[in-house]
């Protein structure tokens, strides 16, 4: 019978080493779980309060800790007592003959030799025990990759919601976080990022929210197929994406040697495909960052080229002119380009062709709506002329007999302000100069000079001479 209760503990301690094992769990701590839930069962079974737990130990045998072992220090008292902290001296006796009334002996008693009700309890409390440091140790290796890229295993669908096994656990992928119009089929391979790890109370597992639709998803493909990137020569600095639509990627570079762009595209676009093919043939445009608003936007309005580019920064909006037939490319599938354009600058983009900005000069109403949304730009540059007027009365009162730019019909405050703060002081000035040169003034593109110098011919009566 003693061999058969060996084999047993033999057992037993072999499924906890294999337990441990598959649920990469440390044996002692295991073995601690055990031994804290026998005392706990066995406390309650014979009505000890918790301040004895000195008192009451479970030992594991020394042999290869086959053997399980529940003491109990009692006193030695004459007669036969029902209090769990005291012992008869004639059953002391049994154990150590030599013990006397008054003193303390350890009695021992193996986990098998208690009652059915105190095993059912005790091995009720291991697994939930078990159970809920599993669940702690799987949230802690998991919480700490949270925004690191893993794959796993499609598994199954609840309704909108994909199960991903990932090895030691399954996530889940809502469907917020999802690349619409991918398909799956199950035992499929796929990449994602940790986007968020939850300890729920009613989850047997921690909750491991999986994203393909984020920003950073689309970060972490350029840092594993982009060496630049993983090394820090290239710096993403900003992703704005729609799924499965078009996604811009802001990149620059302190290296002066390194094209920050091209480093992303690769040789004949091989880096770029590789990432193009993981999010389902998304677009994807590279963006080179500028901290001066207008030429950073016309970088993002890619693929569309643009003509001329105004910010105001005061009220943060923005006049993009793009060729008539770049429209289309400017404003992109459901206006996807325009959205995500506005998202990377935080401007308002305003997008309008050159015929259509042409036809907008040529309309009071529409003049008085471009200065009301360049005031800000006219403001600084009125202040800067003050400021050289006052330096400089004298040249003004030798130009007193030319004729003001003011005096051209359909040229707006906006225009003549940045026009006098490129030198131009008055019409004849103005004669003199190309819609070239003209178009190499801060603030006036070549569109702009174009009209200035139409405006010029048509107010202008030719007088010839002889």
């Amino acid at each position: 019978m003693a061999t058969k209760q060996a084999t047993k503990e033999t057992g037993l301690f072999e499924a906890i080493q294999q337990f441990c094992q598959d649920k990469s769990l440390d044996r002692e701590l295991v073995l601690g779980v055990i031994r804290d839930s026998l005392l706990a069962a066995y406390r309650k079974k014979v009505g000890l309060e918790a301040e004895t737990d000195d008192r009451c130990q479970v030992e594991f045998g020394s042999d290869n800790k086959n053997e399980i072992i529940i003491s109990v220090l009692r006193d030695v008292v004459a007669d036969k007592t029902t209090n769990p902290l005291e012992v008869s001296l004639e059953d002391a006796q049994k154990i150590d003959p030599k013990v006397e009334v008054g003193s303390q002996i350890r009695v021992f008693e193996k986990p098998q030799d208690l009652s059915r009700v105190l095993s059912s309890q005790a091995k009720q409390m291991v697994f939930q025990r078990l159970r809920d440091m599993e669940k702690e140790l799987l949230y802690q290796e998991y919480k700490s990759k949270e925004g690191e890229l893993t794959h796993g295993y499609f598994q199954r669908w609840k309704k909108d919601i994909m199960s991903i096994d990932l090895g030691k656990v399954e996530g889940i992928m809502l469907k917020k976080d999802q690349n619409p119009g991918e398909k799956y089929r199950q035992g499929d391979r796929l990449k994602a990022i940790i986007s968020r790890v939850e300890l729920r109370p009613r989850e047997p597992m921690p909750v491991i929210t999986l994203s393909r639709a984020s920003g950073d998803f689309v970060k972490k493909l350029f840092e594993m197929e982009i060496p630049e990137v993983y090394d820090g020569i290239v710096e993403i600095r900003d992703v704005a994406r729609i799924p499965s639509y078009r996604t811009k990627v802001v990149v620059t570079t302190s290296k002066s040697d390194v094209d920050p762009v091209g480093a992303c595209v690769g040789m004949k676009g091989v880096r770029i495909q590789a990432i193009v093919r993981e999010l389902g043939n998304e677009r994807i445009d590279i963006v080179l960052h500028s901290d001066e608003p207008s030429v950073f936007i016309a970088n993002a309005i890619s693929p569309a080229k643009p003509v001329e580019v105004h910010v105001d920064r005061k009220r943060g909006d923005a006049l993009v002119i793009v060729p008539d037939e770049s429209l289309s490319l400017a404003i992109g599938i459901n206006g996807s380009n325009v959205k995500l354009v506005s998202q990377l600058s935080g401007f308002k983009i305003d997008i309008k062709t050159v015929s259509q900005y042409n036809q907008e000069l040529a309309s009071p109403e529409a003049r008085e709506k471009l200065d009301r949304l360049f005031n800000a730009q006219q403001e600084a540059m009125e202040e800067s002329e003050d400021g050289y007027n006052e330096s400089s009365g004298e040249e003004e009162e030798e130009g007193s007999g030319y004729t003001p730019l003011s005096e051209i019909p359909g040229l707006t405050p906006r225009i003549v302000g940045l026009l006098e703060a490129g030198g131009i002081k008055n019409v004849e000035t103005l004669l003199e100069f190309s819609q070239e040169e003209l178009s190499k003034i801060s603030g006036i593109g070549k569109t702009t000079a174009e009209q200035i110098l139409r405006l010029l011919r048509e107010s202008i009566e030719w007088v010839e001479e002889g």
